[in-house]
């Protein structure tokens, strides 16, 4: 999630979350939905309502906050921004160029047209909310991204919403804690202080805490301290609970079905907490009944040589977005045969991950009908074994096909090789209907006069997800 700030033509500040489109980012935009007043759905006058848009606008009913739809790619050739409007309507969503009361603005992101009229249309909705939050008291946040930066540490992005954050301040935010170090704006400027409404990157934390964690400022660090570890106890407490919860019975169902299933185990490695998060659910998504991704562990930051550990231990890759090993993992993936995949495209990260499982899935097998044969005499041949004196009575039989033999209607063997086909001496490759020849099959010799041959090809077909 980016965080920014705007000054609007009327003199107001707005501050802009902005959260990814792709629909594995849902987590991401059901927080982004949480901590603002106003929410504004964009929706490309060319495409109309998307998967993504229709969701986007559940985030905002959910939790409660009004919308203003954006209707973008304005300038485009096949710009339609009343069919946008229609469809809204599905969704009860009635703009007001449609007598309904929510604003509806055209814009281009990319000429720029339409923007000013936005940003009036939100100072609009914001003059209408009467929002209000005391600047003097001790802050209050939420953490709207956070990461583990090379030279900084851990990072969190905070989007003040009740007092002053400043610096030097003791706070607790999640499992963790901290000092506020320094205060980075959006702009990259270091601030002294950050009051209701404004993003800013605080540095000075204990640990990487989770996107969506909430961040309160404390008196002492020794307050600070025990919050935080009376929550890591709680969550520890939560986690054994569940795992003790399985009985020894569904422990063994597990591991029965988990036999028939192929996994694909890989490390992942995020430059941002929100994308490690979507992307471990997105992995939770594809694959079916027969194979499927084990993510072993996933966090923020570059790949180190503990996680090429791991991917070594369990012979997974190692997936990381928008994040590169450092020297020594690079190093030690070498020597160690350890694949590191690098993305910085969801849709690129889940198209090769697809096509991985697809090669797992077992082809699927096609049978072609060829023809049928009865068995009229048995021939016993020293060298080569029994001989089927057959006639061919439908379709052709032929040298190196599939065969089944049937006897009083059961089968006798299921996927047998047709190895020797003679007519009178002679070998020949293929006996039209209606004519008499001599079989012999691989490995099989339990042949009895008035079986029955089918005779077929196999072809296998690759499957895909």
């Amino acid at each position: 999630i980016g965080a920014y700030t705007v000054t609007a033509p009327t003199g107001l500040e707005v501050t802009f979350i902005d959260t990814p489109g792709h629909e594995a980012f849902t987590e991401m935009r059901a927080r982004g939905a949480q901590v603002t007043d106003v929410a504004v759905i964009v929706v490309a006058a060319d495409d109309g309502v998307m998967p993504q848009t229709i969701e986007a606008i559940n985030h905002a009913k959910a939790a409660g906050v009004p919308m203003i739809v954006a209707i973008n790619k304005i300038d485009k050739y096949g710009a339609d921004p009343q069919k946008v409007r229609t469809d809204l309507l599905q969704h009860e969503i009635v703009v007001e160029a449609m007598s309904g009361d929510v604003q509806d603005v055209e814009v281009s992101a990319k000429t720029g047209q339409g923007l000013d009229a936005l940003l009036e249309a939100i100072a609009l909705q914001a003059e209408l909310l009467e929002l209000r939050a005391n600047p003097n008291r001790a802050a209050s946040g939420a953490v709207i991204e956070a990461k583990l930066d090379v030279g900084r540490g851990p990072v969190a992005t905070v989007l003040v919403q009740n007092g002053t954050l400043r610096k030097g301040d003791i706070f607790v935010v999640g499992e963790q804690w901290g000092k506020v170090r320094a205060l980075i704006n959006d702009k990259g400027e270091t601030v002294l202080e950050a009051g209701p409404s404004v993003p800013v990157e605080v540095l000075g934390l204990s640990g990487t805490p989770s996107a969506g964690d909430t961040l309160n400022v404390v008196e002492t660090e020794a307050q600070a301290r025990e919050i935080a570890d009376y929550r890591e106890k709680v969550t520890k407490d939560k986690r054994a609970a569940a795992g003790a919860a399985t009985t020894l019975e569904q422990l063994m169902a597990k591991a029965k079905a988990d036999l028939s299933v192929a996994e694909l185990p890989i490390v992942i490695k995020a430059d941002v907490q929100g994308s490690a998060e979507a992307i471990v659910q997105a992995m939770e998504k594809i694959g079916n009944d027969e194979v499927r991704v084990r993510v072993l562990h996933s966090g923020v930051g570059a790949i180190t040589d503990t996680d090429v550990g791991l991917a070594e231990a369990s012979k997974a890759p190692i997936i990381g977005f928008n994040v590169r090993a450092n020297a020594s993992a690079r190093q030690s993936a070498n020597q160690k045969g350890v694949e590191i995949r690098y993305y910085s495209i969801i849709y690129d990260l889940l198209d090769d991950m697809k096509g991985v499982l697809s090669g797992m899935l077992a082809p699927l097998q096609r049978e072609t009908f060829l023809g049928n044969a009865a068995v009229l005499q048995v021939f016993d041949i020293s060298k080569t074994g029994k001989i089927a004196g057959c006639r061919v009575s439908e379709g052709v039989v032929r040298k190196g096909a599939k065969v089944r033999i049937i006897r009083d209607d059961i089968v006798v063997l299921e996927l047998g090789t047709l190895a020797t086909l003679k007519r009178f001496k002679d070998e020949v490759n293929e006996v039209p209907s209606g004519q008499e020849c001599g079989m012999h099959f691989q490995g099989f010799h339990d042949i009895k006069v008035g079986d029955y041959i089918e005779c077929f090809t196999v072809e296998e077909i690759q499957r895909t997800l």
